[in-house]
């Protein structure tokens, strides 16, 4: 019994505007992660080539960027190795027009997007703004503030819907995102505005140091879903064609106006949280073992060997292919950037304010100052 229906309490005028206005019931996840590698599942090889492909480019791409951090070319880099599933396939279920909001994890997203792998490690790297041209690829900046990126999602994808364009969001966020403010306020406004969105939470079991169950007393995060009024699925985020399918039934929904998704992809970061982080104060080894056993790269590797889509030779062709990635990529890393310190008042806003032109003028009266006294201490030397 409700407190409404109690004795003597206080009954609106129909209908009841405290009854649900929707059967719970089909917004529940499964109560396992949704899975089809190793399930005989039919499954179109073209796709599990491409996602191959690009799991094998990530995972090196991931170690690169690893290594470069290691050699002060990069200012810090959160790995994703281990979750590439994850990644790959947000990018891969999308339009040319769709938008993806990524998080600060999220480059191997953008990059799968299409977009240049040192361009998207721009803002890793201390370079000015967000390092890309964020309408380029329809990519929007990686967001380093947690979870402040998906009402900007939902912004976008309604403003499109009302626009009449047909533009879908997918949204993606870790674990610990769902404890902020600004993940609930997203799915909330998204729920009640049928916007076409769709977010992706990367439960990877730690935010930094927290574990999940420190988080939250739900049965999963995709059970958060019901209470916004939206479908949630729980998906094993470590099974490449899985995480595809489901995001794309989702996006699919989305586009066809029938409101957002709350996907919750279980994975685990293989890495630290960044190079700045000790994992072995919060888990294990044998824990990170443990995981290793379910690799996406391995997983999709046995699964294609096994329906005879992946010999030898075109794994090692598309390991060279890796390889040259992450050649190209060390080259344009380890070009120091030629840099304008008057761009620093660049694409701030669309006209610059008047305290822009009055800073970007001080700056400039110092720089000018700077050079004189360099000309005049060459020439006292000459």
């Amino acid at each position: 019994m409700t407190v409404l229906e109690q004795p003597g309490a206080y009954r609106p005028a129909p209908p009841p505007a405290w009854q649900p206005r929707t059967d719970p019931a089909p917004l529940l996840p499964d109560p396992e992660p949704y899975r089809l590698l190793g399930t005989g599942a039919e499954l179109d090889p073209e796709l599990l080539r491409t996602l191959y492909g690009h799991l094998v480019r990530g995972r090196r791409y991931n170690r690169q960027a690893t290594a470069l951090t290691r050699q002060g070319r990069l200012a810090v880099y959160p790995s994703s190795t281990g979750q590439e599933a994850c990644e790959v396939a947000a990018a891969l279920v999308l339009k040319e027009h769709d938008w993806l909001f990524p998080s600060y994890r999220d480059t191997l997203a953008a990059v799968a997007r299409g977009m240049d792998p040192a361009e998207a490690l721009g803002l890793l790297r201390g370079d000015w703004h967000t390092g890309y041209d964020p309408h380029e690829h329809r990519v929007a900046p990686l967001s380093t503030p947690l979870a402040t990126h998906l009402p900007h999602a939902v912004g976008l994808a309604h403003a499109a819907r009302l626009k009449g364009d047909d533009v879908v969001a997918l949204a993606m966020v870790g674990d610990g995102g769902t404890s902020e403010g600004d993940f609930h306020e997203a799915l909330n406004f998204a729920a009640v505005w049928r916007t076409p969105a769709v977010f992706l939470v990367q439960n990877n079991g730690f935010a930094i140091s927290v574990p999940l169950a420190k988080q939250t007393a739900a049965p999963s995060l995709a059970h958060k879903a019901v209470g916004y009024g939206i479908p949630g699925r729980l998906v094993d985020g470590n099974d490449a064609a899985a995480v595809h399918r489901v995001l794309s039934e989702a996006v699919e929904r989305a586009r066809r106006g029938e409101g957002p998704t709350l996907v919750e992809a279980v994975t685990y970061r293989l890495d630290a949280h960044t190079n700045a982080d000790d994992a072995t104060r919060y888990r294990d080894d044998a824990e990170v073992e443990t995981w290793r056993e379910h690799d996406p790269v391995v997983l999709l590797e046995r699964e294609m060997t096994a329906r005879g889509l992946l010999d030898e030779a075109e794994r090692d062709r598309v390991h060279e292919e890796a390889e040259e990635m992450a050649a190209r990529l060390r080259a344009r890393m380890n070009e120091d950037p030629v840099l304008d310190p008057m761009a620093l008042f660049d694409h701030v806003y669309a006209e610059k304010t008047a305290q822009l032109r009055e800073q970007a003028e001080r700056l400039r009266a110092e720089l000018a100052a700077e050079e004189s006294a360099e000309e005049n201490r060459k020439g006292d030397e000459r």
